[in-house]
């Protein structure tokens, strides 16, 4: 039950002791009232939700890493999401979402068994899809992987999975993988922090939210790098990616590289191998995998696995369009299908304008409730944009 409220009104509502910018949204029959703090200790957001049915305000379990900045405009994009435009930062990091029912956030209130509303940052330019790449244990997952982060160090991140095992030698927590007590990973797969989990070889592994949103904040494309169950799992969820299973080119050839680690007893090798029978016989599931490689030679597959992400040879590691530059945009309008950007100083970013198109029509899918991408577009006017963006 949230507290009873006063006669609405924007310009009353405070969150801190010095108030603060805010924005109040209509949505059906809430209100969203967003605000950023002015306190000299620190600056954050502030949510409320007022019921106008029974006028009371909620405060709602805030989901999700928070914009940066102290400044910023809002508008309602459906009544899924709020488009929340930050000020004072690069254009990359400007654009945000404030998801208030979303799939995700959905989900999230049955489970926790109150309002929820959740934090995801967009994205500038073209999104592209996650990529799962899935094989059995020594077929070479984690070396293709390797030489593609190594090539392409700002195009692609990677998730990073939980498990239930102990390191092996070198492993490092957070690095190959989140090391996590069982009864700790189990709780937060109960409580839908998980996008996909697994028993495999008596462990848990599994891939967290948060460990997807860690990479796709930074504006790169993920892998995930998960067994054949995880990945029916991610297919069977709201997550739009592509899906590679890599093969050995024999079964025979398979356990060699298996021996040849020499990090596992003789029961641990038999254990792998009869998993890697099944994992291979599901590999063929019609609609679970999009590409199947055969590592047969290391380089000849990594060059396929080029191919099929479409990366060209230029290997370009830039910011993008837009670079690191400091912009002051506003929402001017919107349309049905775009939200224009207004220069509120008349500098703009290179490459940029006095006013940007956001086409809301290229939102695409990242892990719920996480990462957006958009197109932009820059405009003279409203009516050139209107006319001419497609």
């Amino acid at each position: 039950m949230g507290e009873e409220a006063p006669e609405f009104r924007v310009d009353t509502i405070t969150f801190g002791s010095k108030g603060c910018q805010q924005n109040a949204i209509d949505v059906g029959d809430k209100t969203y009232v967003i605000g950023r703090t002015d306190d000299d200790a620190k600056s954050s957001f502030g949510i409320k939700i007022l019921d106008k049915l029974t006028q009371t305000w909620i405060v709602p379990t805030v989901l999700g890493a928070q914009p940066p900045s102290k400044s910023h405009s809002a508008i309602l994009v459906n009544d899924e999401k709020i488009l929340i435009v930050e000020k004072g930062v690069s254009l990359n990091d400007s654009i945000w979402f404030l998801e208030i029912d979303t799939p995700f956030v959905k989900q999230q209130r049955k489970i926790k068994g109150s309002e929820v509303v959740s934090w995801s940052k967009g994205v500038l330019g073209v999104a592209q899809k996650p990529v799962v790449i899935s094989g059995p244990s020594g077929v070479g997952k984690g070396t293709l992987i390797a030489k593609l982060m190594k090539e392409y160090p700002s195009k692609f991140g990677f998730s990073v999975s939980h498990t239930t095992r102990s390191p092996r030698v070198k492993e490092i927590d957070g690095v190959h993988y989140h090391f996590a007590g069982r009864s700790k990973m189990e709780q937060d797969i109960s409580e839908g922090e998980f996008l996909e989990f697994a028993h495999v070889h008596g462990n848990l592994y599994g891939t967290s939210i948060e460990a997807v949103e860690s990479v796709t904040d930074e504006g790169k494309r993920c892998i995930l790098d998960i067994d054949v169950q995880g990945a029916r799992s991610v297919r069977a969820s709201s997550l739009e990616a592509v899906f590679i299973f890599v093969c050995p080119p024999s079964f025979e050839e398979l356990e060699q590289r298996l021996r040849a680690r020499g990090t596992e007893t003789e029961e641990q090798i038999q254990k792998r191998l009869r998993n890697a029978r099944a994992e291979l016989d599901q590999s063929n599931s019609p609609g679970l995998f999009d590409h199947l490689l055969v590592n047969d030679d290391l380089e000849a597959c990594y060059e396929n696995l080029k191919k099929l992400l479409s990366l060209d040879d230029d290997h370009k590691d830039s910011d993008g369009c837009y670079g690191k530059a400091t912009a002051c945009y506003s929402i001017l309008s919107k349309t049905e299908s775009k939200v224009f950007l207004q220069s509120e100083t008349g500098e703009v970013v290179k490459g940029g304008a006095s006013m940007l198109a956001v086409d809301l029509s290229s939102l695409t899918g990242g892990a719920p409730g996480r990462t957006r991408g958009l197109k932009t577009h820059s405009v003279n006017s409203i009516d050139n944009g209107l006319k001419g963006i497609r």
